[in-house]
């Protein structure tokens, strides 16, 4: 069976975009346009559909890392800000989008709150993710050919 682990990020994170565009539950809100995704960024994403590629990321994030609260995620999502003359420094990623995002996978049913432990995946949020990793398979296997022992 094939899983999240078997398939490269960047291939899997536009094919599980491209399948949470079609869930009501997931939509960016109003102001996903002019949002910053932490202040160690200069401009919004230019990409319209971020807010699906991100959603699809954090939900993955979930499944290898889980459970995980809004805290961790900021850190992951985080980068260094360019402070001018002084040195550059770590700062954390946007709570406000990861938040929105966990919330939204909450209502679709992918992902699930733990107490006191952040959230993980719930076993239709593992079944969505190993669908697409599944349906993405051949297509890897035949592009990468150090995958095809698996």
């Amino acid at each position: 069976m094939t899983t999240v682990y078997d398939i490269p990020a960047d291939v899997f994170l536009r094919q599980a975009a491209e399948e949470l565009k079609k869930s009501a539950e997931v939509q960016p809100p109003e102001w996903a346009d002019f949002a910053k995704t932490g202040v160690h960024k200069q401009m919004p994403p230019e990409d319209p559909d971020w807010w699906y590629i991100r959603a699809a990321s954090v939900m993955r994030r979930v499944y290898i890392d889980g459970p995980v609260g809004v805290q961790r995620m900021r850190t992951f999502y985080g980068g260094k800000k360019d402070r001018g003359s002084s040195p550059y420094r770590f700062r954390r990623g946007s709570g406000a989008v990861l938040r929105t995002i966990l919330q939204q996978l909450e209502k679709a049913g992918y992902v699930a709150q733990v107490k006191k432990d952040g959230r993980k995946i719930t076993s239709s949020g593992m079944s969505f993710l190993d669908g697409v990793a599944g349906s993405l398979k051949k297509d890897v296997v035949e592009a990468v050919p150090g995958l095809a022992k698996y």
